[in-house]
């Protein structure tokens, strides 16, 4: 990344967010630290821990800005549950780098107020898709708590798009399944999502 003395004193966070993303692809969080941020940044090695205090503000701030780059996608998607699946797959891969970090709270303070906003707003986006599905289908009548009735849906369908960019990720699908992670996605989430045949 080049240096990034010209950017304004305010702007110096998100230049150091996106170096911070570079390495991330690069090497993985865990090999992240603020030095190196530093000298990718082309800043002082004391900028990032002006900024973010030590590596887990670093991470939060990440994790937070994660989350809404997430809920912004799911909310741009519209509502229904398969287009939700596909842009949660499509934020994965252009976004691997928060999305390695917004899974792991032991990376980040996950009980930071801003950390809880932002998850909240992701998390409702995809339980805005849920709702859409016929109450049949989500049990929203049987009076069971747990993980019945929308709740076990929402989880089911994280579950499910969770997995398979996780999967995407990782090279660890089959040969041959393709390589626009968005048209797979669609296919394989479509087989889970799709509604229950009328069988009237």
């Amino acid at each position: 990344m080049t240096g990034t003395r010209g950017y304004h004193h305010g702007d110096l966070p998100r230049a150091l967010l996106a170096a911070a993303e570079e390495a991330i692809r690069e090497s993985g969080p865990a090999a992240l630290s603020l030095r190196d941020l530093a000298r990718r940044a082309g800043v002082s090695h004391a900028a990032p821990a002006h900024h973010f205090g030590d590596r887990a503000g670093l991470f939060t701030a990440l994790a937070v800005q994660g989350f809404d780059l997430l809920a912004e996608a799911l909310e741009s998607a519209g509502g229904e549950l398969l287009d939700l699946g596909v842009a949660y797959v499509d934020f994965a891969v252009r976004h691997r780098a928060h999305f390695e970090v917004m899974f792991h709270p032991d990376l980040y303070r996950s009980d930071a107020a801003e950390v809880r906003a932002a998850r909240e707003r992701a998390g409702a986006a995809l339980h805005a898709g849920v709702t859409a599905l016929p109450a049949a289908a989500t049990d929203a009548g049987d009076g069971r708590g747990g993980v019945h009735g929308p709740l076990g849906d929402a989880l089911a369908a994280w579950s499910i798009v969770h997995g398979f960019a996780t999967l995407w990720l990782a090279d660890a699908l089959p040969p041959g399944v393709g390589d626009d992670p968005r048209e797979v996605a669609r296919t394989v989430i479509g087989r889970l999502f799709a509604p229950a045949a009328d069988p009237g």
